[in-house]
Order: C-alpha cells, then structure tokens, then sequence
C-alpha cells in the first residue's frame, strides 16, 4: 500500500507553520524603520509595550506576557537599563526575581512610537474584520497549544 497520500503532509505549501514563520519574520522587518528610529530592536520593543501598559512588573511576569525565557530577556533588560528607559531592582521578597520599573524616560518613548502600530496593520493589507480574525485565529491557536504543553514525541495513528 502506498503511503503517498501521507507524505503530502510534509509538503512545505500543506503547512501552517511555515505561512506563520514567514509572515512572522516579514512583519518583523517591516518594523525595522520605525524601530531603527527609536534606536530599538523587535523585543526590546515588545517589552517598552509592556512597560507602557503596566508601569512596573516582575521578571518573571514580563517573561510570561512576552513568552521569552530569562536567557533572552537579560540582555534585553540590560540595554533598556542603559539607554534610560527602565530600571531593575532585586524584588526584596524573592532575590530571583526583579522588579521592572519605567523611567520618565521611557514613557516619554511611548509618543514617538504611537504612531507604528497603524504602519504596520497599514501594510499587511488586510481588511478590519480579516485583521481581527486574524488576531482571534493566532491567539486561539497559541492558547490551545500551551494549554496542551509540548509533547515527548510522535502520537500513534
């Protein structure tokens, strides 16, 4: 018997990762410019988001919201740190944590970057209510898939 029909579903074209990977890595570079004029890359942007929203917020908090682990997120922390637009304090309650706080700075950052969001839906071309499926749509796959962790291998057909 023919496993053919089987192997179409390792065609790159019947995948829904791979449509996400790219487009995912499209819309980050056309982020670039507006960031580039901030002086900010990608993360260090989605974390100002953050910080612009709640003020002052653990490490670990932030690594949940932004679904970065501590490896990724200490660098990040650091150069937001020296640039002027947080600062990092051991939370007196647990040492392993840190508590996250913007600086005036940082909020003032929040009005020149205003404007990037409607740029950015500006050029995926999708109309309001695709936009808004689209949203639903990722954010409903992403919960279905952590709520259902990462499995140890293959599932038996």
């Amino acid at each position: 018997m023919s496993r053919k029909k089987d192997y179409d579903t390792l065609k790159l074209n019947n995948q829904v990762c791979f449509p996400l990977y790219a487009c995912t890595k499209e819309l980050v570079k056309q982020y670039t410019p507006y960031l580039k004029k901030l002086n900010l890359t990608y993360t260090q942007y989605i974390v100002m988001m953050v910080m612009w929203e709640k003020e002052c917020v653990s490490s670990r908090e932030l690594a949940e919201c932004l679904h970065l682990d501590y490896g990724t997120l200490t660098p990040v922390l650091k150069r937001l740190e020296t640039a002027g637009y947080l600062t990092r304090k051991r939370d007196p309650m647990d040492e392993r944590l840190l508590i996250l706080e913007i600086t005036d700075e940082g909020s003032r950052l929040k009005e020149k970057a205003v404007d990037i969001p409607p740029c950015i839906a500006g050029c995926m071309g999708l109309s309001e209510e695709e936009f808004r499926t689209l949203y639903i749509l990722t954010y409903k796959a992403l919960a279905n898939m952590e709520n259902r962790g990462s499995s140890d291998g293959f599932e038996q057909r």
